[in-house]
């Protein structure tokens, strides 16, 4: 039991710490934005490069942030099923979730996408467009990572699973602790 609670706490800080210095990025991704519409509507000057980098940015933080999305609880359930039902029954959904649905899923996208990527560092692939980013194979080696990520992050959410059917409710996701009443005055 100790190796699973490592394991879950491990995974869960590595996403909780990429998923916090990711997204920052959107900040980045933001003030990008406003330089790209100030300088396009107000001095007519435009850069594919700068256009493209909020592009990149966008998908590395959807990508990169998938497991801490996961680790919060953030991605979309069936919450007609999911929401009234007990934390047993919610683990063993989350359980079977992550062995039937997630990780195979993500197992193919990692196979399919592979050799995908690799050619891209084949080649040291570059955007297409004419003063586009260098470092393509870069952006494309995200998917990789997403896979990766998110999949440690499903075998956490299992492990989770595994350890409050044993009778662990430390392990229960925050939003199915017990709330305090607020005080009433």
């Amino acid at each position: 039991m100790k190796a699973l609670e490592g394991f879950v706490r491990a995974v869960d800080g590595v996403n909780e710490a990429i998923g916090r210095a990711v997204a920052w990025l959107t900040l980045a991704m933001v003030l990008i934005t406003f330089v790209v519409v100030i300088l396009r509507y107000v001095y007519a000057v435009g850069w594919v490069w700068l256009q493209e980098s909020y592009v990149w940015l966008h998908g590395v933080v959807f990508m990169i942030g998938a497991g801490y999305t996961l680790l919060h609880n953030g991605h979309v359930r069936v919450d007609v099923i999911y929401r009234p039902a007990g934390p047993r029954y919610k683990a063993m959904i989350d359980l079977a979730g992550a062995f039937l649905l997630l990780l195979p899923v993500l197992v193919l996208i990692f196979y399919v996408s592979y050799d995908y990527v690799l050619d891209s560092w084949m080649r040291l692939e570059e955007s297409r467009e004419a003063g586009g980013l260098p470092g393509l194979f870069l952006l494309k080696s995200v998917i990789l990572a997403f896979c990766v990520l998110l999949g440690l992050q499903g075998l956490s959410l299992a492990g989770r699973s595994v350890l409050v059917l044993l009778g662990h409710p430390d392990y229960l996701p925050a939003d199915d602790e017990e709330e305090e009443e607020p005080e009433t005055l």
